[in-house]
């Protein structure tokens, strides 16, 4: 059998490093003083471990909110004699200036800050003891980090928490003592977001062997520093940076240049216009690129070839063939073209094995891969444009498509733009069309994000697009293995009072086919999560409006489900007015076939129950049971489950029938009478998980009526064999739009 998209097994040193993190106690740990989390003695760890430790552990805490973070993790890593670590990756608030702090003893070579804006100058002096080692440092939208917190000075202060009582955009003063003296090692370095206050020409002046430099987002207040790095200069971004012909003449003097990316926001404002002749210079002058980014440019003049005058064929990548006129002067193709936002993205022939845009699928693939990290306002516009192809056309690079949309949303939880637009796209990923072609694993990856989205933004859109994923997947089979997750998650979602009409049909439907099904443990964990009364209360607020509608079925069919051969359940139901809501509903919608064949079947489940049973036997609910043996709604199912109901009652014997009306005999006389007046080859609207409760009424003399009861419903039950073969054929469907059966029983 071929392997389906996404499948590859995780490596062992994967699976290891995920179980020794969740069990570091049992593990690499042991409990210290005031509860310390301290390493073993026994333990020494190379810097192979340590890295995929800690990039690990970060990954852990911003993807899976089953995962407890450590207060002191960070000091496992304090001592170089035990634990090395070399390359380090940290991102958002949840990193401090004492996590910097602690690993300061380590030679790193690689720290890559991004986004983490909880750091303030404290880590600056952690930064400083690293400079001996550092050959790439990252602190993109670490602006914070050059600012004093309570005008604290540039020292390290290990035994302060100070940085924990300030909120994580206090600014104080600027740092002005820091700059990048003595780092003589390092090559790669990325300021993106750097404060405007900040002197870039100041900071970067004691740097000499740079080879890569990202100042995205900085404001400059010269250029001539750039020439510093003439001869070293590979790689340089200035994207959203003020262009000028000042600053494009110095950039034309990088001569070794391999990678430029000039690019910009297309919705920003700026004086600076790209032309065929800056384009032309580009090309002639850095004659070493291999990559250029001019994204979201307007081009002030035309320097496209016209259609009748373009090379014939397929799309080429020949620079000779090219259909923008300066990239005809490139000596070799360009391995990656940025061409998002512009009308050159359109063109037939582009000189570019890799380009960014929005013509096709290939081009949106390679901006949201291009643009994640560093720029979720283009990653989110693109992923709006994966979401239309997707929904209108075909996806055709699936696998690929996927794991950029679940990277994005893992990437930028907190974005709600990106949450937004991903879990839309989501959706049409994974509907039907597609489903044939994922992996176990991948879908499950998918099921992560999306309960991620659901736990951190309570916005409808999200919450809604979150839920209408999760119908793309058989319920209960691919949500067990987050079952308890995503049952608190919807209930919480069913928690207000007034809740968006369109999540709400949606979760209880999702409440529902999740209960229907699973074992009694399962049902009973949800139970105690407060199931019962949160659809009580969505049937309470339905009854004061005055409306039945789905939410209102799919309530009581959830209920039915989840107290089937579950005690505990059905006594919440009762605890928790369920009687007297069932009675109102019967007298405020006395035509609704559907919902009568729910709330009966429901309590057919209590009415098993022994203990409870002398709850139902008051004159009021006989009578309303009695009644109800004639119904014709919904076939004979309303008929059919009062007739259970009061056949378990009458199974207790007439010692507990205390009331005088209605009489037992005439209850039975007309038990006895529905029962003669059903077809016994009636197709039947139910599945049985279990036998048993119908079982248990046959070996006993107390009462035939319900003897007979029990013997027609398993007569018809297994009278026909073809009600299997069809179940087979047709699952019960888990679409919330189609007319599915949410009736059924366990």
């Amino acid at each position: 059998m071929a392997a389906k998209a996404g499948d590859n097994p995780d490596s062992l040193m994967t699976l290891a490093t995920v179980f020794c993190l969740r069990n570091l106690k049992k593990t690499m740990c042991y409990q210290g003083f005031r509860n310390k989390l301290c390493l073993r003695s026994d333990i020494f760890l190379p810097s192979e471990i340590c890295d995929k430790l800690v990039n690990t552990y970060m990954e852990l805490v911003h993807t899976d909110s089953n995962f407890e973070p450590e207060e002191s993790f960070f000091q496992l890593f304090s001592d170089p004699r035990s634990t090395r670590l070399t390359r380090v990756q940290l991102r958002e608030d949840f990193v401090r200036d004492r996590d910097l702090e602690a690993i300061k003893k380590q030679d790193l070579i690689e720290l890559h800050l991004t986004y983490c804006n909880n750091l303030s100058s404290r880590s600056l002096k952690a930064l400083s003891c690293f400079r001996d080692t550092l050959v790439s440092l990252c602190l993109f939208g670490c602006s914070n980090i050059f600012y004093r917190k309570c005008g604290a000075p540039l020292a390290c202060n290990e035994d302060t928490d100070e940085d924990e009582e300030e909120s994580p955009s206090s600014r104080h003063a600027l740092e002005t003592d820091f700059n990048f003296q003595g780092f003589n090692r390092l090559r790669l370095l990325n300021l993106g977001g750097m404060p405007k206050e900040l002197d870039p020409e100041t900071l970067l002046k004691p740097l000499k062997s740079l080879t890569s430099l990202d100042l995205s987002n900085v404001q400059l207040l010269g250029t001539s520093f750039l020439t510093q790095w003439r001869d070293r200069l590979a790689s340089l971004v200035l994207y959203n940076v003020d262009l000028s012909e000042e600053l494009i003449s110095t950039v034309l003097e990088l001569v070794n240049l391999r990678h430029l990316d000039i690019s910009q926001e297309s919705r920003r404002i700026s004086k600076f216009k790209m032309t065929k002749k800056i384009l032309t210079a580009i090309v002639q002058r850095l004659v070493h690129l291999m990559s250029l980014d001019i994204s979201g440019h307007i081009m002030l003049d035309n320097c496209t070839v016209p259609h009748f005058e373009e090379a014939m064929g397929r799309p080429s990548t020949e620079p000779c063939k090219s259909s923008i006129y300066p990239f005809q002067e490139l000596k070799r193709a360009l391995q990656f073209l940025g061409l998002y936002d512009t009308t050159l993205c359109n063109v037939t022939h582009i000189p570019a094995y890799k380009v960014t845009g929005s013509k096709n699928e290939d081009q949106v693939l390679n901006a949201i891969e291009a643009y994640t990290e560093f720029r979720p306002e283009l990653a989110h516009r693109a992923i709006n444009q994966l979401f239309d192809i997707a929904r209108i056309q075909h996806c055709s690079q699936l696998l690929r498509a996927l794991q950029l949309v679940i990277a994005a949303l893992k990437c930028h939880k907190y974005d709600k733009s990106i949450q937004v637009t991903g879990s839309a796209a989501l959706f049409y990923l994974t509907n039907t069309e597609y489903r044939s072609d994922q992996s176990v694993r991948l879908r499950r990856e998918v099921i992560q994000v999306v309960l991620n989205g659901m736990e951190h933004y309570q916005e409808v859109t999200v919450q809604r697009n979150c839920c209408l994923t999760l119908c793309n997947f058989s319920i209960p089979e691919e949500l067990e293995f987050q079952y308890s997750r995503v049952n608190q998650l919807l209930l919480k979602i069913l928690e207000p009072a007034r809740q968006d009409e369109s999540i709400q049909r949606i979760a209880v439907h999702l409440c529902n086919a999740l209960v229907c099904q699973v074992d009694n443990h399962h049902k009973e964990a949800v139970g105690k999560m407060g199931f019962v009364r949160t659809m009580l209360n969505l049937i309470q607020k339905k009854l004061q409006d005055r409306m039945c509608d789905q939410v209102m079925e799919f309530s009581w069919s959830a209920l039915w489900n989840i107290t089937d051969e579950t005690p505990d359940n059905c006594q919440m139901f009762l605890n928790c007015r369920g009687m007297s809501l069932f009675l109102e509903c019967l007298q405020e919608f006395p035509d609704k076939q559907e919902l009568h064949r729910n709330m009966l079947g429901l309590l057919g489940n209590v009415a098993e129950v022994k203990a409870l049973r002398p709850q139902l036997l008051t004159p009021q609910f006989i009578t309303v049971f009695s009644n109800l043996l004639d119904s014709k709604a919904d076939g004979i199912e309303v008929s059919y489950n009062a007739c259970g109901v009061l056949s378990h009652i009458m199974f207790d014997g007439p010692e507990v029938w205390k009331m005088e009306e209605p009489r037992r005999d005439m209850v039975m006389e007309k038990m006895w009478e529905a029962i003669q007046s059903w077809d016994v080859s009636s197709r039947r609207n139910i599945n049985y998980r279990s036998f048993e409760p119908i079982l248990r009424l046959l070996p006993q003399s107390i009462s035939p009526v319900s003897q007979h009861w029990a013997t027609w419903a398993l007569y018809n039950l297994v009278k026909v064999m073809e009600h299997c073969e069809n179940f087979k054929e047709d699952p019960m469907e888990t679409n919330p739009g189609q007319d599915a059966n949410f009736g059924q029983r366990g």
